[in-house]
């Protein structure tokens, strides 16, 4: 039987994020908040709220099926603090990644980079707790970013969503993933007694 995290602190976050994305899908605030290159010199918010922004409900809903799957697997290792703060410096940093590193990306929407970074978090929190699970989540998210790399994006998630898939913030994503990801290793090396 699956022992779900279903107290308070741990379902309230991800419950927002999907209530948020929602309601900007329902007041239709594409305009005003996705990624466009076009427009982000003159209105900067746009690096940090076009994650936030999906292309249709299809987008939103296979996003949403991401959040619910890290929620199942690593809501025990964020408080609501750390789960804000995953959130909002990820989205910032695939922005911004995205903006510096990917000019062919006109424009971007979707939680997918970021929740990228927070599975890659998620994993290298299950092997410091000793879950023999993370090795394998942690070799499966970077063996998928490799072979996205190699093949490309998904024609058929592509018309799905209605857009490409940007693979590249998806590694964008897992290398803020890896960044947040130091502190971890500070943990584990003030735990560990020196020789």
């Amino acid at each position: 039987m699956i022992d779900l995290p279903i107290q308070k602190q741990y379902i309230l976050p991800p419950l927002l994020l999907i209530v948020i994305c929602a309601l900007l899908m329902l007041i239709d605030a594409h305009s005003l908040l996705v990624f466009d290159r076009s427009q982000v010199e003159q209105q900067w918010w746009r690096i940090f709220t076009g994650q936030f922004m999906h292309t249709n409900w299809t987008h939103l809903a296979l996003n949403v099926l991401g959040v619910v799957f890290i929620w199942i697997l690593h809501a025990e290792h964020r408080s609501v603090s750390t789960y804000c703060w995953h959130i909002i410096f990820l989205a910032l940093w695939t922005g911004i990644g995205i903006w510096l590193f990917c000019p062919d990306i006109r424009i971007y929407t979707g939680l997918s980079g970021l929740l990228h970074g927070v599975i890659v978090w998620g994993a290298l929190k299950d092997i410091q707790v000793g879950m023999k699970t993370g090795i394998l989540l942690f070799v499966g998210i970077w063996t998928k970013l490799i072979w996205e790399q190699i093949q490309g994006p998904s024609p058929e998630v592509g018309a799905l969503i209605d857009s490409t898939v940007a693979i590249d913030a998806h590694l964008i994503g897992a290398i803020g993933g890896l960044v947040l990801s130091v502190t971890l290793l500070r943990e584990q090396l003030k735990r560990t007694p020196s020789s």
